[in-house]
């Protein structure tokens, strides 16, 4: 009855937030340009797993001298200030509340975090923001594997969280009941002392919450125990719909692209994506950290942002609730006790955001291969290539998914190889992990398949684009053509009517020559007039030819003396040319020349 009365809850609760599912009416108090989730931002890998040695160094900043540093811890955001002096004079405190052992975190447990490395990965800055957290909790019991909302307090599974709050402190030192087999923690608005809090008291590694304020995909496995346990983290996003509310119905012409794509015509695939119906594609992220212990198990799931209607922990955990309510799961629970198989069915969420992305996509795709059909603008052309940009994108976030699910299935939990499990529970529990595992491997590859057709569709597209714009061009070089034929016929109807003029042009030219023969009383005479005209011929000539690089008289590329002595090869070719024997002997040289090489 209880886990019915809780399912029954959780369904009412799902349906009062169908909007965050079904549609979305974004903000109207806002600009057109911050209606919609902004953009995350590039993930750095280097800085994404704590097997990297240098873990948010500069490498730049290694030969600065040492220097001293001052932290100061603010009554609004208990967020570290850290002041650099240039000297090493400077004394070398860090200020924190004695009556509070997490104050410290990190350097209180990972002690290579320095004050530097801690402000480069704005762990601290980003969370300032918030002024309260709110945690959801969540526990699954060990006896009848059903899923409850634990009563923390007055406010039963929600926690308020505020700046001042030390009683969150109080709940995470607490001794839990003994038949808890796994609690979810589901945070909302992270703060500052929350995440010292959770990281002292969980002995989280500060990559968890580096990884997942700056959007790095991430997955790692840190402190294994053999017989004891270990704790796992994966950071993944991935891609959701968001739905347009019905009373921001969109307009039969699709969205306009945003102010910074019209600027700068850059490509941010980092950044939502609108579809033609008023939908959007955005990136959400899944930040999920869990301690595996024998005798129970912990949950930490991060979750950022939920403003932008990202997905908030009272989302996911209204989702966690309903997967006790499968019968499906509600089987696995009860053959295995193994907590990771929560872990997994938390995965389940990114594939079903996904698929129902990948469903948008294809209405999408089909509509854009309409309209090249009908119409072809370069507007189109940019979207087509927009949206290719977006799938390539789409395949990296997809592997990341991929490797998240094939990390899970190969690192089995230390704490089943306690002596609490015998072998036949060890071995179910590995059957039904390889078995869940190769579930969502089969899903995830359905998913990749997909997003290939949906890329083969659109560059199917845009080959029609650029082929319709080649036709296009055809029919103007056509045109062309047709005009330059008809100038070309007019040219020619002009060429003849010279050429009937040019024989009277001649003749004038002729008669109005000043030589003796045609005017009595003339100094020259016709034959000084050809014997200057041949002589200033034959000399243009030669200087025309010798200039030429590229003629017939001489080789290819030959030098300039070699090119003055034209007229004498250009003699001597044409002698042998005509000269029988001399063609012979030549011809019987190449032969001697060719039977020589041959032989040799």
């Amino acid at each position: 009855m209880a886990v019915k009365k809780v399912l029954t809850t959780a369904v009412e609760a799902m349906k009062s937030r169908r909007g965050e599912s079904k549609g979305v009416a974004f903000p109207d108090d806002k600009p057109d340009d911050e209606a919609v989730p902004p953009a995350v931002p590039a993930p750095p890998y280097r800085h994404a797993a704590p097997s990297g040695p240098w873990p948010w160094m500069d490498f730049n900043d290694l030969a600065v001298a040492p220097t001293a540093v001052t932290t100061v811890m603010t009554s609004k955001t208990d967020v570290a200030t850290v002041t650099t002096e240039a000297t090493t004079d400077a004394p070398n405190a860090t200020t924190h509340d004695p009556s509070c052992e997490w104050s410290g975190y990190p350097q209180n447990l990972f002690g290579n975090w320095t004050p530097d490395q801690v402000k480069r990965s704005q762990m601290l800055i980003k969370c300032s923001k918030n002024e309260s957290s709110k945690i959801y909790w969540m526990d699954v019991l060990d006896d009848d594997a059903s899923f409850i909302t634990p009563d923390m307090g007055e406010n039963s599974h929600t926690s308020p969280v505020s700046i001042t709050n030390d009683e969150f402190w109080g709940m995470l030192q607490g001794k839990r009941p003994g038949n808890i087999r796994v609690r979810s923690i589901f945070v909302d608005d992270l703060t500052s002392p929350v995440m010292r809090m959770l990281g002292t008291r969980y002995n989280i590694e500060p990559f968890f919450f580096t990884s997942s304020i700056n959007w790095i995909p991430s997955r790692y496995q840190e402190a294994p125990g053999h017989g004891v346990g270990d704790h796992i983290t994966i950071t993944l996003p991935f891609v959701r719909t968001l739905h347009r509310a019905p009373l921001s119905a969109p307009s039969p012409t699709p969205p306009e692209p945003s102010h910074s794509q019209k600027d700068n015509a850059q490509i941010n695939t980092q950044a939502s994506f609108p579809m033609s119906n008023g939908d959007m594609l955005f990136i959400d992220l899944l930040a999920i950290h869990m301690v595996r212990d024998v005798e129970t198990s912990t949950i930490i799931s991060y979750h950022p942002e939920s403003t932008w209607c990202r997905t908030s922990a009272k989302r996911l955990h209204q989702l966690m609730l309903l997967v006790g309510g499968s019968v499906y799961w509600q089987i696995i629970f009860s053959k295995t006790k193994d907590p990771t198989f929560l872990f997994l069915a938390i995965l389940w969420y990114a594939l079903y955001a996904w698929d129902e992305s990948f469903e948008l996509l294809y209405n999408h795709v089909s509509g854009l291969e309409s309209d090249v059909l009908h119409e072809s603008r370069i507007e189109l052309t940019r979207k087509l290539h927009v949206l290719q940009a977006h799938l390539l994108h789409y395949q990296s976030l997809l592997h990341n998914f991929r490797v998240s699910v094939a990390f899970i299935e190969k690192t089995p939990n230390p704490a089943m190889e306690s002596e609490k499990f015998n072998e036949a529970q060890r071995n179910t529990s590995k059957e039904l992990m390889d078995r869940e595992c190769g579930n969502l491997l089969s899903e995830i590859d359905r998913l990749e398949r997909r997003r290939e057709m949906l890329s083969s569709r659109l560059k199917n597209a845009m080959d029609l684009a650029f082929a319709t714009v080649n036709i296009e061009d055809s029919k103007q070089t056509r045109e062309l053509t047709q005009a330059t034929v008809r100038d070309s016929a007019a040219m020619k109807q002009i060429s003849y009517l010279t050429m009937v003029f040019l024989p009277a042009s001649f003749v004038a030219s002729v008669f109005g020559m000043n030589v003796r023969e045609i005017n009595d009383g003339s100094l020259e005479t016709l034959a000084h007039y050809a014997e200057t005209t041949i002589s200033l011929t034959l000399l243009t000539v030669y200087i025309v030819v010798t200039l030429q690089p590229h003629t017939s008289f001489h080789e290819e590329n030959a030098p300039l003396g070699q090119r003055m002595a034209w007229p004498y090869r250009f003699l001597k070719k044409w002698i042998e040319k005509t000269d029988p024997k001399s063609a012979k002997g030549k011809t019987t040289e190449k032969t001697s020349r060719k039977s020589a090489h041959e032989n040799v």
